[in-house]
């Protein structure tokens, strides 16, 4: 699990272009969202097409949408429940 973390957080780090940021800089449980690393809807779209092409995971359910992208964690976790 902490491997799909650290490569999720390179993965967003590169997608999102955030070039400021580094992986270490990014706590794993910290929300992605608002208070967080402060990301917008654009984000979550390019987050669901990083879901899609890496992981060939599709998030159906838009509410759970929100639940699974609020950070690293939930990210990772919802990739290993559904591989």
């Amino acid at each position: 699990m902490e491997e799909l973390v650290e490569k999720l957080k390179k993965e967003i780090i590169e997608q999102l272009n955030l070039e400021e940021i580094e992986p270490d800089d990014i706590d794993p449980a910290t929300p992605l969202f608002d208070e967080g690393l402060g990301l917008d809807s654009i984000d979550a779209l390019e987050l669901i097409v990083l879901l899609e092409k890496e992981y060939g995971q599709k998030i159906e359910d838009p509410k759970k949408g929100k639940e699974i992208l609020y950070s690293v964690n939930t990210i990772a976790e919802f990739i290993r429940k559904n591989s």
